[in-house]
C-alpha cells in the first residue's frame, strides 16, 4: 500500500513550519535534503489555526505549506489536527470539555481533552475531516491521512453517562439481562431502569484508578469508553474515505497503552502506526515485543513507525541520549519487525511549551553540524539504498502469543488475588524467552486464526470468552502445542466465575482441576522441582506471585512444588490431547525455566532459532515472495562474533556476500538476503 505512494522506506516525522517564519522553514527543506527525509506529517495540532469560529475557515497558510514541500517532492501525510479542540470551542461550547475520575469539570488546556461523547466535538472534527478532504483530494503529493493524534483518555460526564447507558441497552437488550451479567444482586445493586445506571467513578464504583466493588460495571465502561473514542476516528474516517478512498488512512497507537482495544481500532485502520517511546531501562525484548503487537494487529501486515525520537524525551523522569548508533539500531529494529517508515517526532524542536526540549532532527542550534543531525542523514542514505526491497515483507512465524484487551482489563480490575501481578508483564515474560532464543513471534487476538501456528501460547487466560476453548480444543486435537499458566480459565466475558473448577472451559483441554490459589508476598517464591527432564530443564527453579494448586486428571504430571503445604502437588503438566499436548504452567517460574521449556516445545514442532547468537545479539526475519530477510542487530556496546552458516548471503547494506563466522561490531547491524527456504 505505502509502496504506491513512495516505494521506498518512508523516512521524516511530524513537522510544525507553522511554527516558523518562512526563512526557517527554507533552511529546514535545505537539511530535509541533506538528511533524505521524504516525508512529513503536517497539521497535527493546527485546529484553532484552520478555524477561528463555528463557520470561518482558513487554509491558506496550510496551502503554501503543502505547496512549497511539494516543490521539494515531499510526501505528506495530512493530519485531520482534531486531537486538541480550539479555546474559542470550549468557551462557546461546555460539553466539549471532559468529566475526569474525581468527577471535576476540566477547564480549557492540554489536549485530547475532549469528550468523544460531544454532539459538539463530533460536529466539527468531521466538518474539519471533511473541508480538508474537499480540499486537497487532488494533492500529488497526499499519501496518507493521520486522524486526531494518539486518542486516549475517560471521560465521565452526563453526556457519556446517558451515552453509557444506549450502550448498555445495545449489548444487552433488556435491564433483566444486565443485572445477570452484572451479578447486581450482591450489594443490593439491581437496576429497574436504565437511568439508575451511573457511570463507575471515584464518585461511584471505583477507587484508585482500578479498583471497584463491581468488575463487570467498570469492565463495561472501558469497552464503551474505547468504543467511543473509536466512533470519533470512525466519524472522521468515513467522511475522508468518501473523497479520497485512494489515500490510506491511520492513527497513531502506543504500544500496549491500556485504554483502548486496539485489536478492535485496527479493523478501521487502513495501515497500523504507532509511536515507539521506550525508556533507556526498557528491555530491548519489550520494544520488539511492542512492535509485534502492532504487527499482529491487522494480522502481520506491516505497520508504520510514526514516531521515535532521535535523540531524547521529554516527559519521562530521566530523559537520557540516545548514545551514539542507537537511533539507526532502534530504527532498524522496527523495520525488522514489520515497519515500512521510520519518522520521528519531531523535524525541528519547538521554542516553547512542554516539547522543547523533545530531541529532533534539527536542534535549536539550527544547523546540520550536530551529532543528531549526521546519524540522521547517515539513516537516510542507507533507507534511500534498501529503496523498497524489503517493504511489503511479512513475518512467518510459527508460535503466537495471544494477548487480549478485555482480558487484561478484568484482571486488573479483579479484586485480588495479588496486586503484584500484572498481565503485560507475564506476557513479556513468554515473549521475552522466545525474544532470547531467537525464536520469531507474532503477538495475535483471540479471535485470530490459528491454523499458521504450531506453538500458541495464552499467558494469565484469566477471561475466557466465548468460543475460544472450542478453538483451542480444535487447535490441539489437530497437533498443536497449547501452554497455558496460572489464573486462567477463571471467568467468562462479563466477569463472571464460571462454576464447576478452574480452569473452567479449558479444564478439559488441559486434563487439571485448579483447587486454591497461593498469593505469595513480596520476597517469597516457592520452587518448582523437575519430576523428569524436560529437554534441558531438570533439578529446581523458582517461581512465584500466584502459586495455583492443582489436581492432574488426565495431564501427566513433569514438575511439582518444592516449598509450603502444597509441596509435592503439581506445578507443571502436560495433556495429550488428540494429536498435540497442553502445557499448565501453575506458577510464575523464573526464566530460565521458560526459555528451556519454550525451546524444547519449539524443537518438539520442529521450529528452531533463526540464528544462534550471543546475547544482546538480536535477529528478526521478514519474508517478501522467494527471498528472506534476516535482520541481525547487535545491541552489544562492542562487537559480537557468530556463525551464519557456510552459504553466502548478500548484506543489503553493503551488497557485499557473507559467510560463516561473522564480526559485528558495536550497536551494528546486517540485513542478509536469503532464498526464503532456508
Amino acid at each position: 500500500m505505502l509502496t504506491e505512494k513512495l516505494p521506498k522506506i518512508w523516512y521524516g516525522g511530524d513537522y510544525n513550519p507553522e511554527q516558523w517564519d518562512e526563512a526557517t522553514m527554507e533552511e529546514d527543506l535545505r537539511m530535509f535534503k541533506l538528511a533524505g527525509i521524504d516525508v512529513v506529517t503536517i497539521n497535527v495540532f493546527s485546529w484553532a489555526r484552520s478555524q477561528r469560529d463555528e463557520h470561518m475557515f482558513d487554509f491558506t497558510w496550510l496551502d503554501k505549506i503543502i505547496k512549497r514541500l511539494a516543490q521539494d517532492n515531499i510526501r505528506v501525510c495530512l493530519a485531520t489536527s482534531t486531537g486538541a479542540h480550539p479555546a474559542w470551542m470550549a468557551k462557546k461550547y461546555p460539553d466539549v470539555l471532559r468529566v475526569d475520575y474525581n468527577g471535576r469539570k476540566r477547564k480549557f488546556g492540554g489536549r485530547h481533552n475532549s469528550c468523544p461523547n460531544s454532539p459538539t466535538y463530533r460536529k466539527y472534527s468531521v466538518m474539519m475531516a471533511a473541508k480538508l478532504a474537499e480540499r486537497y483530494q487532488e494533492e500529488p503529493m497526499l499519501s496518507a491521512w493521520h486522524i486526531s493524534n494518539e486518542y486516549g483518555g475517560y471521560c465521565y460526564c452526563d453526556t457519556c453517562e446517558h451515552q453509557f447507558r444506549e450502550w448498555l441497552e445495545q449489548r444487552y437488550g433488556t435491564i433483566q439481562k444486565l443485572n445477570t451479567a452484572w451479578n447486581t444482586s450482591f450489594w443490593g445493586h439491581t437496576f429497574y431502569e436504565w437511568d439508575e445506571i451511573v457511570v463507575p467513578n471515584a464518585l461511584s464504583e471505583e477507587w484508585d484508578g482500578n479498583r471497584t466493588n463491581f468488575q463487570g460495571i467498570s469492565l463495561d465502561y472501558r469497552r464503551f469508553q474505547s468504543d467511543s473514542l473509536l466512533e470519533c476516528y470512525r466519524l472522521e474516517y468515513e467522511q475522508l474515505k468518501i473523497v479520497t478512498p485512494n489515500i490510506p488512512i491511520t492513527t497513531n497507537l502506543m504500544g500496549t497503552y491500556p485504554e483502548l482495544d486496539y485489536f478492535k481500532w485496527a479493523k478501521y485502520m487502513d495501515i497500523v502506526s504507532w509511536d515507539n517511546y521506550p525508556s533507556m531501562d526498557t528491555p530491548l525484548s519489550f520494544t520488539s515485543m511492542s512492535h509485534d503487537l502492532m504487527r499482529g494487529l491487522k494480522s502481520g501486515q506491516p505497520f508504520m513507525l510514526m514516531e521515535q525520537t532521535p535523540s531524547q524525551q521529554n516527559w519521562q523522569a530521566y530523559n537520557g541520549l540516545k548514545r551514539p548508533g542507537v537511533m539507526r539500531l532502534w530504527s532498524y529494529q522496527a523495520v525488522a519487525h514489520g515497519a515500512d517508515t521510520v519518522m520521528f517526532f519531531q523535524l525541528r524542536r519547538s521554542i516553547g511549551a512542554c516539547e522543547k526540549y523533545h530531541g529532533a532532527v534539527i536542534e535549536h542550534v539550527g544547523h546540520e553540524h550536530t551529532r543528531v543531525f549526521r546519524e540522521c542523514a547517515e539513516l537516510g542514505k542507507e533507507l534511500q539504498l534498501l529503496g523498497d526491497q524489503v517493504m511489503n515483507s511479512r513475518a512467518r512465524n510459527r508460535v503466537a502469543i495471544i494477548f487480549d484487551w478485555d482480558n487484561r482489563w478484568a484482571l486488573e480490575l479483579s479484586s485480588g488475588p495479588s496486586v503484584a501481578l500484572n498481565y503485560v508483564d507475564e506476557v513479556h515474560k513468554y515473549y521475552d524467552a522466545l525474544y532470547q532464543l531467537n525464536i520469531g513471534t507474532d503477538i495475535v487476538s483471540v479471535d485470530e486464526d490459528l491454523t499458521a501456528y504450531d506453538v500458541v501460547i495464552a499467558p494469565v487466560m484469566y477471561m475466557v470468552k466465548p468460543g475460544f476453548a472450542k478453538r483451542i480444543e480444535e487447535f490441539v486435537g489437530n497437533g498443536g502445542t497449547f501452554v497455558s499458566t496460572f489464573f486462567s480459565g477463571i471467568v467468562n466475558e462479563n466477569d463472571l466465575v464460571t462454576l464447576g473448577g478452574y480452569p473452567g472451559e479449558l479444564r478439559n483441554v488441559l486434563g487439571i482441576w485448579a483447587e486454591e490459589i497461593d498469593a505469595l508476598y513480596p520476597g517469597q517464591s516457592n520452587h518448582i522441582r523437575m519430576t523428569e527432564e524436560v529437554g534441558s530443564l531438570h533439578g529446581s527453579y523458582s517461581c512465584g506471585i500466584l502459586c495455583d494448586i492443582i489436581h492432574a486428571e488426565h495431564a501427566e504430571v513433569l514438575a511439582e512444588y518444592g516449598d509450603d503445604f502444597y509441596r509435592g502437588t503439581p506445578v507443571l503438566t502436560r495433556n495429550h490431547y488428540g494429536q498435540g499436548k497442553a502445557y499448565y504452567v501453575a506458577s510464575s517460574p523464573e526464566q530460565a525455566f521458560l526459555q528451556g521449556l519454550l525451546e524444547q516445545l519449539c524443537t518438539e514442532q520442529g521450529i528452531q532459532p533463526l540464528l544462534h547468537t550471543p546475547s544482546g545479539v538480536e535477529v528478526s526475519e521478514r519474508v517478501k515472495g522467494d527471498k528472506s530477510y534476516l535482520f541481525i542487530l547487535n545491541h552489544n556496546e562492542d562487537e559480537r562474533s557468530f556463525d551464519i552458516g557456510a552459504t553466502p548471503n548478500r548484506e543489503l547494506l553493503t551488497g557485499r556476500f557473507i559467510s560463516n563466522e561473522v564480526h559485528l561490531a558495536g550497536r551494528d547491524v546486517l540485513i542478509l538476503e536469503r532464498s526464503s527456504f532456508v
